[in-house]
């Protein structure tokens, strides 16, 4: 075989090489609520891998069983910190001259890093105690983002539920409209081991009693509702949890006051139950409580991440302003 031959057989393969390679040096989309740990090994086993866990793998709250805020993945400060390219969120822990935090995003990768330096081991655990509340918020929101750039793909026709409630949301399609009254809708999507569900309804805002305790009015709409999800045995119905009382908290949604409350659910008189997590929006222009709730239920799957999905569903609502 001559030089000549020999340089044509071997070309396309460097094109091919060279392909893989640029394409392999992309980043990786990671999963969802997954963070990348670039710390020595002598720290992750200490006080400040403790520490780190405790804050960024702290159980979510109103599951029915107990999974870590985020999952974390640590690799050893030795590697360099633009190999790890899986996550869309990473915190480099170390020690070093000078105390320091530091934020840095990439639109390239796309990601957030997080630089947490500190002068000796409880500089570091300082640091982590300050600052961990805006990381996580941080690490939050761009999941919630990426969660929904993914929706924004393939939605469901927005019209029925446009016209009855004067709102847009981004609903992913798959899911089924299984019941459709005057003030409420119920949708589902059937998932590999169980289904998520999302609920809008509203009620007058003279029916939200003032100066009462706002969980019970928003436990008590819930179970009014509840009569609409039945199961498959007879006198079935949809209440709220009573073995344990559910988390709450006032945000703004859409501009407006809101509570968000999350869960239990299950069926009384059968034996399905799950998360839920509920928005009430305060709605003066419409006169009204909007009520977005979303639950699952996925008795042999992970919940947090249903749960977040349908988190960031209904933060995508826009409130009709005409």
């Amino acid at each position: 075989m001559n030089k000549t031959h020999f340089l044509l057989l071997i070309i396309p393969f460097v094109f091919i090489s060279c392909f893989r390679n640029e394409k392999q040096s992309q980043p990786v989309s990671g999963k969802t609520n997954s963070i990348s740990i670039i710390i020595d090994d002598q720290l992750w086993y200490g006080e400040v891998g403790d520490s780190i866990r405790n804050k960024f793998a702290s159980p979510v709250l109103g599951l029915t069983q107990e999974e870590p805020l985020f999952t974390i993945n640590q690799y050893p400060a030795r590697l360099l910190e633009g190999f790890v390219t899986d996550s869309r969120s990473i915190i480099v822990v170390k020690k070093a001259n000078t105390d320091k935090f530091e934020i840095t995003h990439s639109k390239s990768l796309p990601h957030n890093t997080f630089r947490i330096y500190g002068k000796s081991v409880d500089d570091i655990i300082c640091s982590i105690e300050l600052n961990s509340a805006q990381i996580i918020k941080m690490i939050r929101d761009a999941e919630i983002k990426k969660v929904q750039e993914d929706n924004s793909k393939s939605l469901l026709n927005p019209t029925v539920i446009k016209n009855k409630f004067h709102i847009d949301i981004q609903i992913p399609t798959g899911y089924e409209y299984m019941l459709h009254k005057k003030n409420f809708i119920w949708l589902k999507k059937d998932i590999i081991s169980g289904n998520t569900s999302l609920l809008i309804y509203q009620i007058p805002l003279r029916n939200f009693k003032k100066n009462s305790n706002v969980v019970s009015n928003i436990i008590r709409m819930r179970d009014s509702v509840g009569s609409y999800i039945k199961g498959r045995e007879p006198n079935t119905k949809m209440i709220t949890g009573e073995a344990y009382a559910p988390y709450f908290s006032t945000i703004t949604l859409d501009d407006k006051q809101a509570y968000e409350t999350r869960g239990n659910w299950e069926l009384k008189n059968d034996f399905m139950s799950g998360p839920f997590i509920n928005y009430a929006i305060v709605d003066k222009r419409y006169n009204r409580i909007l009520v977005i709730e979303g639950f699952c239920y996925s008795p042999s799957n992970q919940e947090r991440d249903l749960m977040f999905d349908l988190e960031a569903i209904i933060k995508s609502v826009k409130i009709d302003k005409r």
